[in-house]
C-alpha cells in the first residue's frame, strides 16, 4: 500500500483522525472520499488497525489498475479451466482477508455487474469463485476508497445505489493539505530529513524564508504525496543545508518558446483575438469581470510557480490584496 504520512497538528487533521478513531471499532464499512495524494491507503490501515479486526489480514486491491475483466476475479477468485489460462484454482481477495479488512481502492471503477456479487458478500457473507457454483461464506469488513462523485455516479447509473448505501455507513472525508496549512511544514521537514538521511548527508536540512514562504503559499493540487517529491527533489538537489530553490513544476522547461520565426528571421504576426476574449466580451460585465479576474490569477500564479508573494508582485498588488482575491475564487485557482 502507498504510503503517505499520518503526520499533522491542524485543526482539519486531528477532527478527521478523531472522527477515524471513533468509527474504527464499528464493525460496518467505511468510505473513505478524498482527493488523490491526502492518504487514503494510509487511512484504511489505520482503520483496520484499530479495529476489533486487527490481528487479521489487511488485503487491498486498487481497482484503477486493473481491467474490468480481471476485477471479478482478483476479488473472487476462479476455478481451473473458468476460462483461458487458468489453469489452476486461484483464491481471490475476499477470500485472503477473511476475518480481517478488504481495502477496496477507486471504488467508483468497479463494473457494474462486479457491483452486484460485491452487494450480496456484504448483505449475506457469501460468493462464488468464477466458473464455479459453490458458495464460499466469508467473513471481512469493507473499507472503500475514491475521489470520484459516487452519489452523482448512482444518480446517472453508473454505480449501484444500494452498493453505496451498504458502504456508506460512514464517509469520511479526508481534508486536502491546502486546509491543513498549520502541517505544511511540519511534513516538508520531516520528509527533507527523512531524504538527507537517505543521501547519508550528517545536516538536517533547513528552510529559507522564502522557501517557506513558497511552500506555505502553494495550492497542493497533488497534497501529500506532490508535497513529498517536492521537498524530496529539493533537497537532493541543494548542495547546502537551506533549501532555497523550491521547483514546483518537475516538467517546466528552462528554454522559453521562439518569439521570432527561426526559419524566416521575423517576427511572427501579432495574435488575434483568443477565444478567451471573445469569451468575456459575450458575458455580462460583472461576469465577465470575475472570469478575468480568475484569469490573471491562475496566470500570475502559473508564471510565479504557485509562490503568492511573487505573483502578487507581478499582478502589482499587495500581498494582502492578493489573498483576498485567492480566497474569493479559491476554488477556481486552487
Amino acid at each position: 500500500m502507498e504510503t503517505t504520512e499520518a503526520l499533522g497538528q491542524s485543526e482539519a487533521f486531528l477532527a478527521f483522525q478523531e472522527r477515524l478513531a471513533r468509527v474504527a471499532p464499528i464493525d460496518r464499512p467505511v468510505l473513505l472520499m478524498g482527493e488523490r495524494g491526502t492518504g487514503k491507503e494510509l487511512a484504511a490501515a489505520r482503520l483496520h488497525f484499530l479495529s476489533t479486526r486487527w490481528q487479521s489480514p489487511l488485503v487491498a486491491l486498487n481497482c484503477s489498475a486493473l481491467t474490468p475483466s480481471l476485477i471479478e476475479s482478483e476479488l473472487f477468485g476462479f476455478e481451473k479451466g473458468a476460462f483461458t489460462g487458468a489453469q489452476q484454482r486461484r483464491t481471490g481477495r475476499f477470500e485472503s482477508a477473511h476475518g480481517g479488512t478488504l481495502f477496496l481502492d477507486e471504488v467508483g471503477n468497479i463494473p457494474m455487474e462486479v457491483q452486484e456479487k460485491i452487494l450480496r458478500v456484504v448483505e449475506y457473507g457469501v460468493f462464488e469463485r468464477v466458473g464455479s457454483s459453490t458458495s464460499i461464506d466469508v467473513d471481512v469488513r469493507i473499507v472503500a476508497a475514491t475521489n470520484a462523485d459516487l452519489v452523482g455516479m448512482a444518480s446517472q447509473e453508473l454505480f449501484k445505489q444500494d452498493l453505496l448505501d451498504r458502504l456508506s455507513f460512514e464517509v469520511l472525508f479526508l481534508p486536502p493539505l491546502r486546509e491543513r496549512r498549520e502541517d505544511i511544514m511540519l511534513l516538508a521537514k520531516h520528509f527533507a530529513a527523512r531524504m538527507s538521511f537517505e543521501l547519508k548527508r550528517q545536516a538536517i536540512p533547513r528552510f529559507s524564508r522564502d522557501a517557506v514562504h513558497a511552500l506555505e503559499s502553494y495550492a497542493w493540487p497533488g497534497n501529500i504525496r506532490e508535497l513529498k517529491n517536492m521537498v524530496e527533489r529539493a533537497v537532493y538537489r541543494s548542495d547546502s543545508p537551506t533549501i532555497k530553490d523550491i521547483v514546483f513544476d518537475p516538467f517546466h522547461s528552462p528554454y522559453s518558446a521562439p518569439s521570432m520565426n527561426q526559419t524566416e528571421g521575423r517576427v511572427s504576426p501579432a495574435a488575434p483575438v483568443t477565444k478567451t476574449e471573445d469569451d468575456l466580451l459575450e458575458k455580462p460585465f460583472a461576469e465577465a469581470v470575475d472570469a478575468l479576474k480568475i484569469l490573471l490569477l491562475k496566470r500570475a500564479l502559473k508564471k510565479a510557480r504557485y509562490n503568492q508573494r511573487a505573483a502578487a508582485r507581478i499582478l502589482g498588488l499587495s500581498y494582502h490584496q492578493f489573498r483576498g482575491l485567492y480566497r474569493k475564487y479559491t476554488r477556481h485557482v486552487a
